[in-house]
């Protein structure tokens, strides 16, 4: 799963990596074994090349493994042991927290000055200066200053030499050259100690640059156990590409002019850092489906008929493969692709073309079948066995038998509409009755009639 807000974290990075002539580093942080799986970094990977970041773009570099760089990372852990940037330590938990009498206090430092070489299960712990304040200096939220004596000797090597992930990553960033690190706000807190481990390994601290929460309409941090939040899943849904691009580069930051849906090469020309708030970010689902719906009219036909084609055909449509038409389709797929919002409604949006039988809603069949309806589709249905088989004509005898009824053109088609698609919305009525043909629509008719009596 690639969360929605890690993908908003690629593009600003990758954006400032074109607009600066850099390289966008893509590593897969794997040293963790539990927490990684080949089948997840395969889907992260996937979901970033849906989206134009892979080895098409000039930019981009990679994907690196952080698990391929073991060695060097405990080459790094024993270098600053030699030059006592960091001790061992044999500490346990328990012990601290009889020494300092709480369970919310820290590491003591009492291994700092006990001389201990490694031996399995001592830990490393980076020597956090004692006095004065690491400042950050964040693109996004000024400076922020930690005090240091707030900060444990924090641990950079596992009790099986191992190094964790707070030294991998510094050490893999210095080694890459990484000069800007963009990222969601969760990890602000790390960044003192990453800058801290910078300075002693004699680098440059990189440009820091730490992006806003992205809240739910709750104002909640989107949670995969609540929100929606995998890009995968909103892709799936039939949310094209390119309007997930535009609205998440809107979290947290918009063009000057307020013009919003907008190619992503401008918005891209447009972006500035700088300009990104730190207040959190809501994630408007109904936003995104309404740009969403302006990405699919701008289409044109033969884009709009391929990019349903993953809806049109086995699994994800409801009706059998030997069953579906392309021309029948070509014929209505202009009307729905006004209607629709993302690509997966097109299936409920055309299926009573294909199917043998319309999937009848059933509330919709009781709002529409009163006890009035028996007798208008009777009437209906006696009128299309004769008229002229084009949508005008069609439309012409379903208001007149309508108004005989005493009933306006609207609540007259209704039943109709039911009778023949299953929904009481859909596709232009009289356009969908021409394409299904005659005989088709008056066995449905029929059939409602039957179920009526």
């Amino acid at each position: 799963m690639f969360h929605v807000g890690g993908a908003r974290s690629a593009l600003y990075n990758w954006v400032i990596a074109r607009n600066n002539g850099g390289r966008f580093v893509l590593r897969v942080e794997d040293t963790d074994a539990e927490r990684n799986r080949p089948e997840w970094t395969e889907g992260i990977l996937r979901a970033l090349a849906a989206i134009g970041i892979d080895e098409r773009d000039p930019t981009f570099e990679g994907p690196y493994f952080q698990s391929q760089n073991a060695d060097r990372h405990r080459e790094v852990a024993l270098r600053l042991f030699t030059e006592q940037a960091a001790y061992y330590c044999d500490c346990t938990r328990s012990q601290v927290v009889e020494r300092t009498g709480s369970e919310q206090r820290g590491y003591d430092g009492y291994c700092a000055d006990r001389g201990l070489d490694f031996i399995p299960g001592r830990a490393l712990r980076f020597r956090t200066p004692q006095d004065g304040v690491t400042t950050v200096v964040d693109l996004v939220r000024g400076e922020t200053s930690f005090p240091n004596a707030a900060m444990e000797d924090f641990v950079i090597a596992r009790g099986d030499g191992s190094p964790v992930f707070v030294l991998a990553n510094v050490v893999d960033d210095v080694d890459q050259r990484v000069t800007h690190v963009i990222r969601g706000e969760e990890h602000l807190s790390n960044t003192p100690k990453q800058q801290l481990l910078w300075e002693a390994l004699g680098a440059t601290p990189p440009v820091w640059g730490h992006l806003p929460v992205i809240v739910n309409e709750k104002r909640q941090k989107l949670s995969k156990r609540r929100d929606k939040v995998a890009l995968e899943s909103y892709l799936a849904e039939g949310y094209l590409p390119e309007a997930m691009i535009n609205y998440l580069m809107l979290l947290g930051w918009g063009p000057k002019d307020d013009v919003e849906v907008r190619p992503f090469a401008e918005l891209a020309e447009l972006f500035r850092i700088e300009e990104v708030t730190s207040s959190s970010a809501f994630f408007d689902v109904k936003k995104l489906a309404a740009i969403n719906a302006g990405y699919i009219r701008a289409l044109g036909p033969a884009e709009f008929v391929r990019a349903c084609e993953p809806w049109l055909r086995a699994p994800a449509a409801p009706w059998r493969d030997d069953a579906f038409d392309h021309a029948v389709f070509a014929e209505v797929a202009e009307l729905a692709q006004t209607r629709i919002t993302v690509l997966s409604d097109i299936t409920r949006n055309v299926d009573f073309l294909f199917l043998d039988e319309p999937a009848i809603d059933e509330v919709a069949w009781a709002k529409t079948m009163g006890e009035s309806a028996a007798g208008l589709l009777a009437d209906v249905h006696k009128r299309l066995t004769d008229v002229a088989w084009e949508a005008d004509a069609i439309k012409e005898a379903i208001s007149e038998v309508g108004t005989a009824h005493g009933l306006k053109l609207g609540k007259a088609q209704a039943p109709v509409r039911v009778a023949v698609t299953g929904r009481t919305v859909g596709l232009p009525l009289f356009e969908s009755l021409q394409v299904l043909g005659r005989e088709r629509v008056l066995a449905r008719t029929g059939a409602a009639l039957a179920k009526l009596a």
